[in-house]
């Protein structure tokens, strides 16, 4: 099993700024996606624990807002063949999929 101390500095100076990099863009996505659709599938689910009350979102609930947004809003990201037989799922169960699946992930 590799540790992070198994890694060179110069494995880790490299690694460091893009990790910066994607948090970064992953909270200023979520901030975008929150403030032009502020009540849709598009907003920050806030979950919480009957022993921790947050009074905001965190990162733990905007990392699955931007996968839901990158799943749902573009063919792009799908890499499976054009399928013709089909199997049609009802829209609640659906929806509730994906979004276990964005917390998942």
């Amino acid at each position: 099993m590799e540790t992070q101390r198994q890694w060179s500095g110069l494995a880790i100076a490299c690694t460091t700024p893009a990790l910066l990099g994607l948090f970064s863009w992953t909270t200023l996505a979520a901030h975008a996606l929150q403030k032009r659709h502020p009540i849709t599938q598009h907003s920050i689910t806030q979950r919480t624990a009957a022993w921790y009350d947050k009074p905001s979102p965190t990162f733990v609930d905007a990392i699955p807002l931007v996968r839901r947004h990158l799943w749902l809003a573009s063919e792009g990201f799908s890499l499976s063949a054009a399928c013709t037989d089909t199997l049609e799922l009802p829209a609640a169960l659906y929806n509730r999929m994906v979004d276990s699946l964005a917390y998942a992930a």
